[in-house]
């Protein structure tokens, strides 16, 4: 479905099995045998992993050890006019991964507390070379693009493109240990806007360096070396997960038998055109919070009058981004906050309120991993699959921009889900050309599907309530008849 307005309808959002390259040409750019032979030399890195990398490898592990199949790709493509430049685009991709530090690593791991870097010395042992195919079928397309390699293994990452008659699809595939929703404005400004300089007969400017991914990790380990039990931040994290039943939060409705393999789905809804947009912000404003305070109090409520739950127990992602050149950097540099908002039924501005101070005053404990938590206060349990996080993306703001954002209504970008067994329910809000989306990926089963359509509807409904100004004073009304209403 397509998300956002604009003359290329926004952006779309789908499963791999909705990137189709029907007659169009693939070439995709793959590590060359000799780079493979010289990456697999790279002796030890005493750099950490990121608290989000090690998390990422110890699900990758977990899931496998009980035959399910780890969600674990970022898939992105958007179009250019005309023929490719073969020449340059295998420029311009070498350039970027030689670029980034991120790619510069490669892990084995051990055991849950004994994952070893390697790391390269010179980045130009990284070579990426264009592989011609023969024309694919569907199915043997989406074997492709999920056969890349795991996070094990170092070329865990491929580019590519389909020629089609007078434009070409441009396509990356990353295992999420190398990288965050920055992705998207990244690969665009770094990779295809370069691709269009060369092509055009320019010169490239030579572009401030990154940031290193490597820097962020041994800042964040640093940081987490120091905590102890009684530290202000561990000490929060202990008690919302206390309050949260010794863990952290759930998807609010049953999702179904997640001890066997079901792949993952995904459901997109339109929850606020461009006039509700304006006015649901208006109403933020006035209530004394900001767009994502109003939007936790709408999911807060929204829980309320599913379950009856008066307090909202949330996770949210947030960028640990601090530098200009950090937000050009490739990498995982992301942190989750919690959120523990007491819930209004008859007050969206209260929940507002309550939802943005929440948030305000936890931004913190996104230095601190729960992971890291888990170990100074062991008699916490470790998340599940029913495990959920609200992720709200504006982008008008970095890591996306402006600039970005009204280009992408020429370039027909595209996101697509990993369809195979995700790691927890992840819910996006996303802003895009004024109008607000949400997206949920989902264990494939009945029971998970039924659940996310009811909380769907629900979040909708609070949503069309607040913008029409009925919330008042007055109690909300139970969604009971609009979610259910299908069951006769």
């Amino acid at each position: 479905m397509f998300v956002g307005a604009g003359p290329a309808r926004g952006l779309f959002v789908g499963t791999v099995h909705d990137l189709v390259p029907g007659p169009g040409r693939v070439v995709s750019w793959q590590a060359s045998p000799a780079s493979v032979e010289k990456v697999r030399q790279a002796p030890t890195s005493d750099v950490p992993l990121s608290a989000m990398q090690e998390a990422h490898l110890r699900g990758f592990s977990r899931y496998a050890a009980r035959g399910l199949d780890y969600a674990r790709l970022v898939i992105g493509s958007g179009d250019e006019p005309g023929r490719c430049d073969i020449r340059a685009m295998s420029y311009v991709i070498n350039a970027h991964l030689r670029r980034h530090k991120t790619y510069h690593s490669w892990f084995v791991y051990q055991d849950p507390e004994t994952i070893v870097r390697h790391t390269i010395d010179d980045p130009a042992d990284i070579a990426f070379m264009p592989i011609r195919h023969e024309e694919m079928t569907p199915s043997e397309w989406h074997q492709f693009v999920l056969s890349t390699p795991d996070p094990v293994q170092w070329d865990c990452f491929r580019f590519g493109i389909i020629q089609f008659a007078d434009h070409f699809t441009f396509f990356s595939i990353v295992d999420h240990i190398h990288c965050d929703p920055t992705i998207l404005s990244g690969l665009y400004t770094e990779i295809l806007m370069n691709y269009r300089v060369l092509v055009k007969g320019g010169a490239l400017v030579q572009s401030p360096p990154p940031a290193s991914h490597d820097d962020f990790c041994i800042r964040e380990k640093q940081r987490l070396s120091a905590l102890s039990p009684a530290s202000p931040e561990v000490r929060k994290w202990i008690q919302f997960a206390e309050d949260n039943g010794g863990t952290l939060p759930d998807f609010p409705l049953p999702l179904g038998d997640l001890s066997v393999p079901t792949g993952g789905d995904l459901a997109v809804e339109r929850l606020m055109d461009q006039d509700q947009t304006a006015e649901f912000e208006s109403l933020c404003t006035q209530a004394g919070a900001r767009f994502s305070g109003g939007l936790f109090a709408c999911v807060a409520l929204a829980q309320y009058e599913m379950t009856g739950a008066t307090t909202y127990y949330g996770l949210t992602p947030t960028d640990k981004r601090r530098s200009l050149a950090e937000f050009s950097t490739m990498g995982w540099f992301t942190g989750v906050v919690p959120l523990t908002v007491p819930v209004k039924p008859t007050s969206f501005e209260e929940t507002a309120r309550a939802a943005q101070a929440s948030f305000d005053s936890n931004l913190d404990l996104a230095d601190v991993s729960f992971n890291d938590v888990l170990k100074l206060a062991p008699w916490l349990r470790p998340w599940g699959p029913n495990c959920t996080m609200v992720n709200y993306m504006d982008t008008g703001l970095p890591p996306f921009s402006a600039t970005v954002a009204s280009h992408m209504k020429d370039a027909n970008i595209r996101i697509y889900c990993d369809p195979r067994d995700p790691a927890h329910v992840y819910i996006s809000v996303i802003r895009l050309f004024d109008e607000v989306s949400i997206w949920v990926n989902f264990p494939n089963n009945p029971v998970a599907r039924d659940s996310v359509t009811r909380y769907l509807n629900a979040l909708k409904s609070v949503f069309s309530r607040v913008v029409s100004g009925r919330p008042g004073g007055a109690a909300l009304t139970a969604v009971t008849d609009l979610a259910y209403a299908d069951d006769d």
